[in-house]
């Protein structure tokens, strides 16, 4: 970066650069220069092109030399102030790259500044007043024409494309004040617009910018293979945060799972669902040598990735992704609202025409014009969506979309998966059985060496039962596959081991299990769910899952109750008497067990078909169909991606607290919606009253228009 030293004392240097600032990298400069350990202070005037920075000496740096000739021939005072080197270097360091890099890194380095604000709205009226006051006559009037250019070109734009909108309107009501002659109300009718949109766009920018901070606080997760060798795939894993990867890092990336980076895949294959980048909703096969993204998910398979890129920069792609995609996802009342704003225009251009042919009248013809529904219905309804977002999110739960906000605020049935949703996301081993001379420990052992492989509450139970009891487990199986909504299949020393569900090893698998063996199991796993080990078709162990209820899931749900939802359903795979002893714990009066993935779907469109408003929650592979059949899917943030990927909306800490808070947010939002809309129908009417009988000026319909339209989105940003 270029620049020359404008003023200096020892500790502070004001350097003036080669060009202006541009707006959007004032705040990735901010922080690449802050960066710098020796810079303890950076001050940006993007206008002005300089830049203030204060620096100090760190503990550990050498003392300064002073130059070899005399001290008076040693022109420049200021050469030996510590710090002061390394500071102009990292100024003289900055160039477009580093800064790209900074604002990609960074979303909210574009975020706009409160005195950034103020300076361009001082700018705006100064350049404004100081026309008036010092141009002559013929030139200020020269620059209002030339001033009205963009307003003509976005009304053009709009004509062109067949669209009677605001910017129409806008043109028109300034091109009425010239033919008039009367320069100096299009020159204020200008400048009342651009402060409008100014205060409108930082509203907007913040809110979004809100939203994507609070985003990035939610960790994402990988399974790392120490060495990065993807030859040794045998080697113990390490769950890691997704943050911590950085590029060469090899990671492995099973069913339900999600892929937390941009990467190349060298070895497996899977069926990757990469709808959140592409909108497509049908999984793509993915195999060696081809390219996966952040923020899709595994559907089926096993794939290793070679990690190709920092986790912040990928994941900042899919929350801007999902920021862009809420926009799409509107209520189905706020989209109405506007479609109806919008349709308000041509109605104001017939009002103008008959209030000129009456009234000839110009004034109050442009004051018709000044007014429309369009931008503070649109802007409202957004700040009250996006301040819902970013609160949620900060609260622990994700929302994709307004229109999951008003489908879940008057929905009247929520169904339930049992485990891990219900029940806490950590449930405890309680009993182990062996069978055919294998002890409980090898049982225990040779089951967490399968089940480590997969994101699920029940294999993560067994894997930390292992763990606690001491019990190290190596590879001794070839590779694993995950068979969703049953179990783990594998091959030991040729024979097939699989591990599951009754259902699963019994009727699919037609393990045969002795009467004695099944009577030891009925007795001893009274009310647990119970995983069956088999090798070669002969039963090896049985495992009891103690699966708790979630701490205050019986108070969360009599809230629920209370919040307007009539019925509470659960759905489960595990056997009845599990499902039984869950139910009644909860409070819950209707629940099915061993069901299917497919009967959770069907039973969930049944329910829709009754003319129920159906919340489905769930947070397994398995519950991804329901997920996507109900009106809102909401997967649990322990559960698994395909879950979030399918779902609505994540709690992403996983308390059903959440769903009562976010139950009342989402009302809170609709009345908020609500509200905003009849105020701007009813201050913005009284306008467009005021105007055609004379009793406001354009100018004080735009001032008053632009004011309100401003307060009311100020307000909708407040916290729910």
């Amino acid at each position: 970066m270029q620049f020359t030293i404008e003023h200096e004392v020892p500790g502070r240097v004001r350097v003036r650069l080669a060009g202006r600032v541009p707006e959007g990298d004032v705040g990735a400069l901010g922080r690449l220069l802050a960066a710098e350990p020796h810079i303890t202070q950076v001050s940006i005037y993007p206008r002005a092109a300089s830049i203030a920075v204060r620096y100090t000496a760190l503990a550990d740096d050498p003392l300064p030399v002073p130059p070899a000739a005399a001290d008076a021939a040693f022109e420049d005072p200021f050469a030996l102030v510590p710090g002061r080197a390394e500071a102009l270097a990292a100024l003289a360091a900055v160039d477009a790259a580093s800064v790209g890099e900074a604002r990609r890194s960074h979303p909210g380095s574009a975020a706009p500044r409160i005195h950034n604000l103020l300076a361009d709205v001082a700018w705006l009226i100064g350049a404004h007043l100081a026309r008036r006051w010092f141009l002559p006559a013929p030139l200020s009037a020269a620059y209002a024409v030339w001033s009205y250019r963009g307003f003509l070109v976005d009304a053009i734009r709009s004509l062109a494309a067949g669209r009677l909108d605001v910017p129409v309107l806008d043109a028109s009501a300034i091109g009425i004040s010239f033919a008039k002659g009367d320069f100096k109300t299009a020159a204020g009718t200008m400048l009342l617009l651009g402060l409008g949109g100014l205060l409108e766009d930082y509203t907007r920018v913040s809110s979004q910018n809100e939203l994507i901070y609070s985003l990035l606080e939610v960790p994402d997760f990988a399974q790392l293979i120490p060495g990065g060798d993807p030859d040794e795939r045998g080697a113990e894993e390490r769950r890691v945060r997704a943050e911590d990867l950085v590029a060469g890092d090899l990671i492995v990336v099973r069913t339900g799972m999600p892929v937390p980076v941009d990467g190349s895949v060298e070895h497996g294959i899977a069926m990757v669902n990469q709808s959140t980048l592409t909108g497509e909703p049908l999984a793509l096969e993915r195999g060696a040598g081809d390219d996966v993204f952040a923020g899709t998910a595994v559907e089926d398979g096993e794939i290793y990735v070679r990690v190709r890129a920092a986790a912040e920069n990928t994941k900042l792609r899919s929350i801007v992704s999902l920021v862009e995609q809420s926009e799409r996802l509107k209520a189905a009342s706020l989209a109405r609202r506007e479609s109806l704003a919008d349709k308000i225009v041509p109605w104001n251009f017939l009002l103008a025409g008959i209030i000129a042919i009456t009234t000839r009248n110009l004034e109050r013809t442009s004051a018709a014009l000044m007014v429309d529904y369009s931008c503070a219905l649109k802007l409202t309804g957004a700040i009250s969506v996006l301040t819902a977002m970013s609160q949620s999110a900060r609260e622990g739960f994700i929302v994709k979309g307004s229109k999951h906000f008003e489908a879940f605020a008057t929905a009247d049935t929520i169904v339930f998966d049992k485990t891990g949703t219900l029940t806490a996301a950590t449930p405890k081993v309680r009993e182990i059985l062996g069978f055919d001379g294998w002890s409980t420990e090898e049982v225990l052992r040779f089951s967490a060496c399968l089940e480590e492989h997969f994101p699920h509450p029940v294999a993560r139970a067994v894997v930390n039962a292992a763990a606690e009891a001491g019990l190290k487990h190596r590879e001794r199986h070839a590779e694993v596959e995950y068979i969703v909504a049953h179990g783990i299949a594998s091959a030991l020393n040729g024979a097939r081991v699989v591990i599951g569900s009754e259902h699963f090893v019994v009727q699919d698998e037609h393990v045969a299990i002795p009467e004695d063996a099944a009577a030891e199991i009925a007795r001893t796993m009274d009310g647990l769910s119970t995983l069956y080990l088999a090798v070669d078709g002969e039963l090896r162990g049985a495992i009891g899952i103690e699966d708790p209820l979630r701490e205050g899931a019986v108070e969360a749900l009599a809230e629920l109750r209370a919040l307007g939802f009539r019925r509470l359903v659960m759905l489960t795979g595990d056997n009845e008497r599990a499902a039984a002893r869950v139910a009644t714990a909860a409070g819950i009066t209707e629940f099915r067990a061993n069901l299917l993935p497919e009967c959770k779907h069907t039973i969930v469109e049944e329910l829709r078909a009754g003319g129920s408003r159906v919340v489905m929650v769930g947070d397994g592979v398995n519950d991804s169909p329901a997920l996507s059949a109900a009106d809102v899917g909401i997967a649990m943030g322990s559960g698994t991606a395909i879950a979030k990927e399918v779902a609505d909306i994540t709690l992403s800490e996983g308390d059903l607290a959440s769903l009562v808070a976010l139950r009342r947010l989402s009302q809170g939002l609709v009345r908020r919606m609500g509200s905003s809309f009849h105020q701007v129908i009813a201050i913005n009417s009284a306008l467009l009253a005021g105007g055609v009988t004379g009793l406001v000026t354009p100018q004080a319909s735009a001032l008053v228009h632009n004011g309100t339209t401003v307060a009311l989105s100020m307000r909708n940003a407040r916290p729910y």
